[in-house]
């Protein structure tokens, strides 16, 4: 449903090992917004909530909401590291149009 690049797949470790929190996995979600009408929202939880899917992928838990599972299908997250900026990019066979900075989508 979901797939992490090796890079992602670091990133999001490195930021699990730095935590103060207890993590559990990462939650990936689908909003309202943006400047195409949709929007990407990232952020480490510490478990899913009940009507989350559970995913795994090399090693890490993701936890998508079922509101936003049919907008994420196939959807790849890469992290690239770049001199003007450096974060989660998202390629989604879905959307339809994609805002400049990568992370809206209609």
């Amino acid at each position: 449903m979901i797939n992490l690049t090796d890079s992602a797949v670091n990133a999001i470790k490195s930021a699990i090992s730095s935590s103060t929190h207890p993590t559990g996995g990462l939650r990936v979600m689908i909003e309202a917004g943006g400047c195409n009408g949709l929007k990407y929202k990232m952020g480490l939880v510490e478990e899913p909530k009940p009507d989350d899917t559970v995913l795994e992928c090399d090693g890490l838990k993701v936890f998508v909401d079922n509101k936003s599972r049919e907008h994420l299908i196939g959807t790849t997250i890469d992290f690239v590291m770049a001199l003007e900026s450096s974060g989660f990019t998202f390629h989604n066979p879905n959307a339809t149009a994609n805002c400049s900075c990568g992370k809206s989508f209609s």
